[in-house]
């Protein structure tokens, strides 16, 4: 799947553009911070060898059903993270969208929100999609917070789907359709 180098957000705080493997260093950092990882991907709750993040990355890199970008603060173009859309199916027009910030200095600032716009404006407009979808642990309250911000619905809730700080939590299901998202799509420009 090919995109552009770069796609500007809206209100021009950060930008996206390529992963590289060159952002090693800054993925085995991010993958060791327990607060980092803590509403992840379940991979990730274990510590992982440099190698094994190396071998993930390159496979992101290499996924032609993925859409992986990296997230840039455009002041100081700092890479604080990582988005996109896994699972891209050209029949059913759908993806499903991922988001870390793994710099913690850039976590409240409105980042995540601002990077779900922007990769929910691209798969819609560039990739064509029809449906986007995520998962979120229902403990992660900002999380779910910007994905409603950005236009998603919750669908359902998967119960007690995983296990995190000694208890089990509920991953809710949440989604945007290509109608839902041309209604809103004039706000995402003014914000």
């Amino acid at each position: 799947m090919e995109h552009k180098s770069s796609i500007r957000s809206c209100r021009r705080a950060l930008f996206l553009r390529s992963l590289e493997l060159t952002e090693l260093p800054a993925f085995s950092q991010w993958f060791a911070d327990r607060d980092v990882v803590r509403f992840t991907n379940s991979a990730w709750q274990f510590s992982t060898p440099q190698t094994e993040t190396f071998d993930w990355l390159q496979k992101k890199l290499n996924d032609k059903q993925t859409l992986a970008l990296g997230i840039v603060e455009s002041e100081n173009e700092t890479f604080i993270g990582f988005a996109g859309i896994a699972n891209i199916s050209a029949i059913n027009r759908s993806g499903e969208y991922f988001i870390v910030i793994g710099e913690k200095l850039h976590w409240d600032k409105g980042y995540g929100t601002e990077a779900t716009k922007t990769v929910v404006d691209y798969g819609f407009n560039s990739l064509n999609l029809h449906r986007i979808m995520l998962t979120v642990s229902a403990p992660n309250l900002v999380g779910v917070k910007a994905c409603l911000i950005a236009g998603f619905q919750q669908e359902g809730v998967l119960r007690e789907d995983s296990y995190r700080d000694g208890a089990y939590h509920d991953a809710i299901v949440m989604s945007i359709l290509r109608p839902e998202w041309e209604l809103i799509r004039p706000q995402h420009a003014n914000n």
